[in-house]
């Protein structure tokens, strides 16, 4: 009888990787602009055999791209899943050395939708796919604080995702089973007027200082976290990474910026966390006479994944065969992705995996080709275990 993973395996290419990956990172996606890059992945993908679905999800400026692999026989859908927008900077265009690709999004996460497509297209043209489905997706909105993940909220709520999905994120050196949710604060003070030199300024509320009595709180907030600790996600925090009040040094300005994140636990509630920050903050504002704007956006929620579910014994196993018996050790997902709105959305189970892969929110995105190569590897083998078409 013909072992499937080792069937499915002879028919990922290095070279069509490489050319998916150079061809999708040549166009540049910034969040909010992924159309062109997406209509050239839908245009790969239907060149490779497959019946592409474009789907607005919530933006249409630029339709998601979704494919589907039917085995035609029952099994579980597992979902390959990640987005084509990149963040906002200078676009350098990709380059390969012979061993090493580079350019915006090679790492942040074209260059993994890449590998995830040739695990796809492995098991279409093996024939090893036996039982369930495959959906591949790709779409916009994921990065903040430009987009709000609406595009894959949408597809969600078209019933538009697998039983248990992988995402080809730069994170290669852990099994992440649990993983910390986040907000994004971008706070306002401000009062009426003008700003004004400070020897006018008489009564008015001084914003400086209340950005600063803010800083302490929300310092103060994070100290108190540090007691909260999970055994795999850590602590939760409360961070503020930008102050910005006033143009010159004698200026009593009407405006004061307070800019950072907060993230909380497994368990924890993000409407509790949200609120809990929003009283703290109002306090604060109401101490100085300031008007608020608070400016708290829930990016994604906490996960926690059971290490006895189907996908990650899928996962470990096939990672040990795709590296030759190597294993990850369990840890946390240090950053937050769409795993983190599959699970808080539509309780599905993602396992965050992909290329070691560097650069990620620089100029100096780098991937070496032989990491997308095993990425295929790891996923052409977790869906033939996770869908039953080759033994656990």
């Amino acid at each position: 009888m013909p072992n499937p993973t080792a069937s499915v395996l002879k028919h990922i290419s290095p070279e069509r990787i490489l050319r998916r990956a150079t061809a999708i990172c040549e166009i540049p996606s910034p969040t909010r602009s992924a159309h062109d890059a997406a209509t050239r992945l839908a245009e790969l993908l239907s060149e490779a055999g497959f019946t592409v679905q474009r789907p607005d999800a919530d933006w249409p400026e630029s339709p998601a791209v979704v494919a589907r692999l039917e085995s035609g026989k029952p099994g579980p859908c597992l979902q390959f899943t990640g987005h084509l927008d990149t963040v906002h900077l200078p676009f350098v265009p990709p380059t390969f050395d012979g061993t090493v690709l580079r350019g915006s999004g090679v790492s942040d996460m074209k260059g993994g939708l890449a590998a995830a497509a040739e695990a796809a297209l492995a098991l279409a043209e093996s024939g090893a796919l036996t039982a369930g489905s495959i959906l591949f997706t790709a779409y916009d909105h994921h990065e903040g604080p430009w987009g709000d993940s609406r595009q894959l909220h949408g597809l969600i709520a078209a019933g538009i995702h697998g039983d248990a999905a992988l995402i080809p994120e730069y994170l290669a050196d852990r099994l992440p089973l649990a993983g910390r949710g986040l907000a994004i604060f971008q706070s306002t003070l401000s009062r009426d007027g003008v700003p004004v030199h400070e020897v006018f300024r008489g009564d008015c509320p001084d914003l400086t200082g209340a950005g600063s009595a803010m800083v302490l709180a929300l310092n103060e907030l994070n100290a108190t976290l540090q007691s909260r600790t999970h055994p795999i996600a850590g602590t939760a925090s409360c961070f503020v990474g930008h102050i910005a009040s006033g143009e010159i040094y004698n200026q009593a300005p009407s405006v004061c910026h307070v800019h950072g994140t907060r993230r909380w636990l497994p368990g924890e509630s993000s409407e509790a966390v949200r609120d809990d920050f929003l009283l703290r903050v109002r306090e604060v504002a109401d101490r100085y006479g300031a008007t608020l704007d608070a400016g708290y956006r829930i990016q994604r929620d906490a996960f926690e994944l059971d290490p006895e579910h189907a996908l990650v014994k899928s996962f470990v196993a096939s990672y040990a065969e795709a590296t030759g018996g190597d294993t990850l050790p369990i840890g946390a997902k240090p950053f937050v992705d769409d795993g983190n709105t599959l699970w808080g959305r539509a309780r599905v189970p993602a396992v965050t995996h992909g290329p070691a892969a560097h650069g990620a929110h620089t100029t100096e995105e780098w991937v070496p080709l032989a990491e997308l190569v095993r990425v295929s590897h790891v996923y052409a083998l977790t869906a033939l275990r996770f869908t039953g078409s080759a033994p656990a």
